[in-house]
């Protein structure tokens, strides 16, 4: 199986992944919240369908999204255009992911964040890291739009655009930027239909045990993810201000066959995971600093452990949280 899904690609992996602020910082506008509150129900409870375009560096991906909002919930399908087939079908809190013909039932809140529903559902707080002001918008996939810019109140973290339908607030285009206004990463819908007649046919019947699709995939159970009620006795000293906890977990990683521990940050627009697993000799080589897109990876050595920080931060943001990462005790 882990053979299968590693051969699935790093399209599988995008659809799976992932200042000091001053305590004056004024609150948003009416106006703003307003706004800003209008696009993140929209990613919820609008039928659209469409295709979106990912792009980092010289790397480009489309992937298809197919999403209706009924009298049973939100339903959900992501599936990549061309190359290696990968497929996401979400029934509300069920969530499955389908490549090379296995079934695997997966953590929903792996793609809570997903392409376009960006935006948390508290943004009552967003001013504490960033300063927030609209901008005039453009034409994306045919659609007027207004845009809103988060700027970072700090160097720790990326700067971000992004473009809402202008009647919906569906958000059509978001981009992050680095410290010198460069693209770093880029999700923008090329074509896409807002309510209308959408194919229902792949959404998952009631009392169904899996998702439908043209052929019955073998299902393959995921080993369990705990939360912890408290602390596992691993801290995190030089969090950038602004992120705070949002959960506690041991998990299955990279196959091992030992669960590893996670503890998930956010500040509200940008997440940081810590990931805490027994080291061997082939995890010492690893050790050092690598990215993709707005994504930033940074590995040690902590004792007998290696200490592993995932973060859509800036390098130098891994780096300090994975430094500051040290075994306080029970």
């Amino acid at each position: 199986m882990r053979g299968a899904m590693r051969q699935s690609g790093s399209l599988c992996f995008l659809l799976l992944q992932l200042v000091v602020a001053p305590v004056f910082a004024d609150p948003l506008r009416a106006d703003e919240a307003d706004w800003l509150k209008n696009v993140v129900s929209a990613a919820h409870q609008l039928d659209y369908s469409g295709v979106f375009v990912y792009q980092s560096g010289g790397s480009v991906e489309m992937s298809r999204i197919t999403h209706v909002f009924d009298k049973d919930g939100e339903h959900e399908r992501l599936e990549g255009v061309g190359g290696t087939k990968c497929e996401l079908i979400r029934d509300n809190d069920q969530v499955w992911l389908l490549a090379d013909g296995h079934k695997v039932r997966i953590e929903k809140r792996q793609i809570d964040r997903a392409f376009p529903a960006l935006l948390p559902e508290q943004i009552s707080t967003l001013k504490e890291n960033y300063s927030v002001r609209q901008v005039e918008g453009e034409d994306v996939a045919g659609y007027r739009t207004h845009a809103i810019v988060f700027l970072p109140r700090d160097n720790l973290r990326y700067a971000r655009k992004m473009w809402a339908h202008s009647d919906s607030g569906l958000l059509l285009k978001a981009v992050v930027l680095d410290d010198r206004g460069n693209i770093i990463e880029q999700y923008a819908f090329m074509q896409l239909d807002i309510g209308g007649n959408i194919d229902r046919k792949w959404i998952v019947p009631e009392n169904s045990s899996g998702a439908g699709a043209p052929r019955e995939p073998q299902l393959v159970s995921q080993p369990k993810v705990e939360l912890l009620d408290k602390p596992c006795g691993w801290q995190v000293d030089a969090l950038p201000v602004g992120f705070k906890k949002l959960l506690e977990m041991r998990r299955p990683f990279r196959g091992n066959k030992e669960s590893v521990i996670q503890m998930v940050f956010s500040d509200g627009l940008a997440g940081i995971s810590v990931f805490i697993e027994k080291a061997s000799e082939a995890t010492h080589a690893r050790s050092g600093l690598s990215g993709r897109g707005a994504a930033n990876v940074y590995k040690r050595i902590v004792g007998g452990n290696l200490v592993t920080v995932v973060g859509e931060v800036p390098p130098r943001t891994v780096i300090q949280v994975g430094d500051s990462v040290r075994y306080a005790g029970q």
